[in-house]
């Protein structure tokens, strides 16, 4: 039996965590950040998409669980690959849930080459996923001072 693979934690700026509100004027929701925003597990069950991905090291990710402890809130988030260059089969929503819990305690994680659509591409979720955490020491952008010394 292999070991369970670790999943790995990524300290982002916890604005991009941030669920924002919905503003009733502009019926749309405010001040929600990217990863945030990114979340589909909704939409890749019912409609096998995902909502617009967000960035982390010139990879798209997406998100497929929030997580909140405490005032922490965290995102779990897979690797999003475009469909010809991963190199197994593809599987869907559908056919994944249908293993039950084999399905859950799969090593790369349940959402793991899974087929999935954005806008007219297809592409394959890939795991293991990561857990993006709030980083502690995320510095605030300040105007420099006009007697800054260089």
């Amino acid at each position: 039996m292999s070991a369970p693979l670790e999943i790995p934690v990524i300290e982002v700026d916890p604005a991009r965590l941030e669920s924002g509100t919905w503003c009733h004027e502009r019926d749309r929701q405010i001040g929600e950040g990217d990863i945030a925003a990114s979340y589909s597990a909704d939409k890749i069950a019912l409609e096998g998409r995902v909502r617009s991905p967000f960035t982390y090291r010139n990879t798209l990710w997406v998100c497929t669980g929030m997580v909140s402890h405490s005032s922490t809130r965290a995102a779990t988030a897979y690797q999003l690959l475009p469909a010809r260059f991963f190199d197994g089969m593809p599987i869907s929503y559908h056919e994944i849930s249908m293993l039950g819990d084999e399905a859950r305690n799969r090593l790369e994680g349940f959402y793991h080459g899974m087929a999935v659509h954005h806008g007219k591409q297809d592409y394959v979720l890939i795991g293991p996923s990561a857990l993006f955490m709030p980083s502690e020491d995320v510095q605030t952008p300040r105007q420099a001072d006009l007697f800054d010394l260089l």
